[in-house]
């Protein structure tokens, strides 16, 4: 996790980095991110499906050999 700050426009040098303005991680391709378990393969696809539109990056939707969605 990092923790990104910024001081406000024409502000002097000096006295401190700024206030806290979000926490970030960084995400390697290929990292598995979500899980879903207890649901039908059709609910978690509808779910994944609407949670990925709402992500800045590209996702794809895998399932284990032999439980498919």
């Amino acid at each position: 996790m990092f923790l990104y700050q910024k001081k406000p426009t024409e502000v002097r040098m000096g006295k401190g980095k700024g206030t806290p303005e979000y926490w970030a991680a960084r995400v390697k391709p290929g990292r598995i991110m979500f899980e879903i378990d207890g649901v039908t393969p059709e609910v978690a696809k509808t779910a994944l499906d609407l949670g990925s539109s709402k992500l800045p990056v590209l996702t794809k939707i895998i399932t284990r050999p032999g439980e498919g969605v």
